[in-house]
């Protein structure tokens, strides 16, 4: 192929898997009702529309950052508050997406275990931070 056809197919299915992969997003957090039920749940309902052109514009951004490979060198204690700030951010969203399933509760009463709910509930978080921690401190080494 030559160089400009290359580029141009190239483009072509990065757009095309870019609104593949958009959409489904999109229309995970639309079907699932995330964003209001979470708005709903924190009591700040009024304010949906901020938190979904936050999240259109989050994502815009970090598209755009993963492809031009920006770096943010600012320090250990700003990476840490981005990286704060980014796991709450996943966290809420699974804590959303769980509680508009009913995953939980559905999990603990097929296993038979809805008297333990809680400590499968703990369970998952602190496998959920091991696995980070692992994969931050070991893994990445």
């Amino acid at each position: 192929m030559t160089a400009p056809i290359e580029v141009g197919l190239t483009l072509l299915l990065g757009i095309a898997g870019g609104i593949a992969v958009g959409g489904g997003v999109i229309a995970l957090f639309v079907v699932l009702d995330m964003i209001p039920r979470l708005a709903q749940l924190t009591g700040s309902y009024e304010k949906v529309h901020w938190y979904e052109g936050a999240m259109v514009c989050g994502s815009l951004l970090g598209t755009v950052s993963d492809f031009w490979n920006w770096k943010i060198t600012a320090g250990p204690v700003v990476e840490a508050a981005v990286g704060l700030f980014d796991g709450i951010f996943v966290g809420m969203l699974a804590a959303a997406l769980t509680e508009v399933l009913n995953v939980l509760p559905i999990l603990a009463k097929r296993l038979r275990m809805t008297s333990y709910l809680f400590g499968l509930l703990l369970a998952m978080v602190f496998g959920k931070v091991a696995g980070s921690l692992f994969d931050w401190f070991v893994y990445r080494q």
